[in-house]
């Protein structure tokens, strides 16, 4: 008779960590017929498209449970708040659920670690789901360490660390702003106790991608589990985006520069004249998904949203439009997956936002890296000088977190990564294609990702 167990997950309300905790608790349930998963769903005040996505997505061995919405008050940490007054609901949610088949283990977003109180109280283990990479993982974990044991302090300079989970040393102003700004220290410091405190740590990374990281956790304290790439290589069309698609069928295979910025990613007008004399100045075919940035003051709270078409004439430069009509697109909103599969792309101009970087890894196509906040300036390194598969337009630009301020980035610098990625070398072509290859098999039998997973799957188990 084979066991049975539960785990119950708590992903960070947020698109980015929802969609892939869900797309992991898919593996898992088709990988083993005997894991059953709860997700309970904290969601945020301004967010109105969660629950009808989670609900289409519900099935036997994989329920969802809505937490009452609870809007925090107090600054500078109100996420923190938040999740302080969800776990009253959780702790209800979970002793609400059916003893058959036992709770196993709790899996929470790298963001939720103060879960593990309630985990503890439930007397089982508590895994974290880190949505970046193996590289990143260990230098969080380093830095709090240096910090904890040296009161270490971190700036944005030209030193270099040596960091155990990076083959090269590391500039600090490629450190996240976690790290190096003062107003973060208590977060970044309760961030990586509560990494520390998990049984286990689930990277949404593989071992083929990042091996230098994944050998320097080998005699770690916890067990480290990279079980990536998790994403949707098959996203499901929206006939609102036909003309997109349309487009792109008649662009030659490989010539088409898409410019993306992820759902938070937006630029000033200053900043969009210089995308635009340098998209126009490199002759390049490109599709650009062009955001209208949010109210002063709100960067980071308010997402950004789309122009209406009357609106870009007044922000590009004078006749743009017009003269790149045969060879470029602006588009709002982009279904950035399906574009990335398209036979026509053939270099992306990205944030390096994780997930973001996992596609463009998994469909092959190369990326020009333009970081803007969170750990994107580690892992615009990382692609760029430790993996050799992207080309720099900036390694440190940086979105200021308080009033969504940064430099303006010239057109010259970012038509220079514009033409080094349409006309990519043959060397650096073959390094994306083979990446490419082990991202599509890692997580077939035979490779590390599948492994990896089978192990988890022991260990979750073993818990009942």
């Amino acid at each position: 008779m084979n066991k049975a167990a539960r785990l119950v997950f708590i992903p960070f309300p947020g698109t980015g960590h929802l969609v892939s905790t869900i797309q992991f608790a898919n593996l898992l349930v088709e990988r083993h017929h005997h894991i059953w998963i709860t997700v309970l769903v904290i969601k945020l005040p301004s967010d109105t498209k969660t629950p009808a996505y989670t609900d289409s997505l519900h099935s036997q061995r994989l329920q969802f449970i809505n937490l009452p919405e609870i809007s925090p008050n107090s600054q500078p940490n109100p996420l923190k708040e938040m999740l302080e007054l969800q776990k009253p609901h959780v702790k209800e949610a979970v002793s609400n659920l059916t003893p058959t088949p036992p709770l196993a283990a709790f899996v929470v977003d790298m963001f939720c670690t103060t879960m593990i109180d309630v985990a503890e109280e439930f007397h089982v283990p508590s895994l974290v789901f880190f949505t970046s990479g193996l590289a990143f993982l260990g230098l969080m974990l380093h830095l709090h360490t240096l910090k904890e044991e040296e009161n270490a302090e971190f700036t944005v300079s030209d030193a270099e660390l040596v960091i155990p989970s990076f083959a090269k040393a590391l500039p600090s102003r490629n450190l996240p702003s976690i790290v190096v700004s003062k107003q973060w220290e208590q977060i970044f410091m309760d961030y990586g106790r509560g990494l520390k405190k998990a049984d286990g740590i689930i990277v949404n990374s593989f071992e083929e991608l990042e091996s230098h990281a994944a050998h320097s956790f080998l005699n770690g304290p916890q067990p480290i589990y990279p079980v990536g790439p998790i994403l949707n290589p098959k996203p499901n069309g929206h006939p609102h985006n036909a003309d997109i698609f349309d487009w792109l069928d008649h662009q030659p295979p490989s010539s088409v520069v898409f410019l993306c910025f992820g759902s938070m990613g937006s630029f000033g007008e200053d900043q969009v004249r210089e995308i635009a004399l340098a998209l126009e100045n490199s002759g390049a075919r490109f599709l650009w998904s062009l955001r209208k940035p949010p109210p002063k003051g709100s960067a980071f709270t308010i997402p950004p949203s789309d122009y209406a078409p009357s609106d870009l004439p007044s922000i590009l430069p004078p006749g743009f439009l017009d003269r790149t009509a045969g060879i470029g697109k602006i588009i709002g909103w982009a279904p950035q997956a399906q574009i990335l599969a398209h036979p026509a792309t053939g270099g992306f101009v990205s944030h390096c936002g994780w997930n973001s970087t996992l596609e463009s890894i998994y469909f092959g196509v190369p990326i020009a890296t333009w970081p803007l906040y969170a750990e994107q300036q580690t892992n615009a390194f990382l692609l760029v000088h430790e993996l050799d598969i992207a080309f720099e337009i900036s390694l440190d630009y940086r979105v200021e977190f308080k009033d969504g301020s940064a430099t303006v980035l010239s057109a010259e610098k970012i038509e220079k990564g514009l033409r080094n990625v349409v006309e990519i070398d043959e060397e650096r072509r073959k390094r994306v294609m083979e990446v490419s290859e082990k991202s599509r098999k890692t997580l077939l039998e035979g490779g590390c990702s599948h492994s990896s997973l089978g192990r988890l799957i022991d260990y979750i188990l073993n818990q009942v």
